[in-house]
């Protein structure tokens, strides 16, 4: 299929219809008019912010509450800028976004032009890619690169930097489905070895804990988690964006730990001699004082990212892969633990130190998010 008549915008359109997109977030400028006008030819939604940073964090979150790539869209220098909180957020929390920020022409890229800024080179260290379009024919195989990289692996934002002649010129070329990134590796299943290793480790524990991050979320380990949990009962705990991929009223649930979780999450923490990472990058907020975390205690990780490896804490086992995947090649090499008198410990803490709140006085937080989870039975999206 070749496009004789259509502007680089209503190409750019065709595009993220096809990768599925339904809603946009953003905000509009000179520079954007392009596509804001092939937006109007279109089905997929424009949701209007009051800021680009609005506009990028309303993205992020429809990522997380989808499991779509979120869309935003921004016009050139002040318009682009403003998205950076939210990009990094995205990073940070490891949430698909693809950002199309509208650019001055090509022929005044450098040249300090009105509303100009270097968004792609600005944007590099938030990011895990930034796009400069300089040729509509470009447009089709970037967009395709750029929702690849996005939703793959461990998902992040991408940047697509448009200048205005490149969405308002001529495209001929055919949409692509063809993706070129040599070096963009996305790992699936971990090296057997490493896997036999952690086994064997987890053999040896009697005090074992499964920590469970935003990775196990992604990956959509849930179901693997439960049955790894189960088969060596083994209390589990979990991050603040791991919370949900382990169910909380299950008798080996600990809740959050870290310096915002619970007392008897930090309790295991403190006495296990085993923790087991998944999905989880060790951030600050749950380790606290490095030198003191599990000191005594070996320690298993299981990321996508590998850059991950001793980043915090040197783990005695690497698992580089796919949660859900590695898990999967674990289970048939594990069997039940001697833990019964370490899961007793556990519930005893969890009797002895519980999330409690006084009924008395005035309306409290807590009163009111738990009648919220009672009125809607668990199943609502709190913002």
């Amino acid at each position: 299929m070749t496009n004789h008549a259509l502007s680089g915008a209503q190409v750019m359109l065709d595009c993220l219809k096809r990768e599925g997109v339904d809603t946009i977030f953003g905000y509009p400028g000179g520079s954007a008019i392009p596509l804001f006008d092939a937006l109007l030819d279109s089905n997929i939604k424009m949701v209007l912010s009051r800021h680009e940073q609005g506009a990028t964090h309303m993205a992020d979150g429809y990522a997380r509450a989808t499991g779509k790539v979120g869309v935003v869209l921004v016009t050139s220098g002040p318009g682009a800028t403003n998205t950076f909180t939210g990009i990094y957020t995205a990073l940070m929390d490891s949430s698909p976004i693809v950002v199309l920020a509208a650019q001055t022409t090509t022929p005044n890229l450098g040249k300090d032009a009105f509303q100009e800024c270097d968004t792609s080179g600005m944007t590099f260290a938030a990011v895990k890619h930034s796009f400069l379009v300089k040729d509509p024919n470009d447009l089709s195989r970037v967009v395709k690169e750029a929702f690849h990289i996005a939703r793959s692996g461990r998902p992040g934002p991408v940047l697509i930097d448009l200048p205005k002649d490149v969405t308002a010129g001529n495209c001929t070329a055919s949409f692509s489905d063809e993706i070129d990134l040599p070096g963009y590796k996305i790992p699936a299943h971990a090296d057997p070895e490493d896997v036999a290793k952690a086994a064997a480790l987890l053999k040896k524990s009697t005090k074992p804990l499964l920590l469970v991050g935003h990775g196990a979320i992604i990956s959509n380990a849930s179901r693997q988690v439960k049955e790894l949990a189960e088969k060596l009962n083994a209390p589990v705990v979990e991050t603040l964006l791991g919370l949900g991929a382990f169910p909380e009223t299950h008798p080996l649930s600990l809740g959050m730990l870290g310096m915002h979780g619970t007392a008897y999450a930090n309790k295991a923490v403190l006495e296990c001699d085993l923790i087991m990472s998944i999905g989880s990058r060790w951030d600050d907020r749950i380790v606290g004082k490095i030198e003191e975390f599990c000191k005594d205690a070996t320690i298993i990780h299981v990321d996508i990212d590998p850059a991950e490896e001793g980043k915090i804490l040197q783990p005695d086992a690497f698992l580089c892969g796919d949660a859900k995947l590695v898990l999967e090649q674990l289970l048939p090499l594990v069997s039940r633990l001697d833990t019964e008198d370490w899961v007793k410990t556990c519930q005893t803490y969890k009797k002895r130190y519980p999330l409690t709140y006084p009924k008395q006085g005035g309306l409290r937080m807590q009163h009111i998010i738990s009648t919220v989870y009672e009125l809607t039975k668990g199943k609502a999206i709190v913002t």
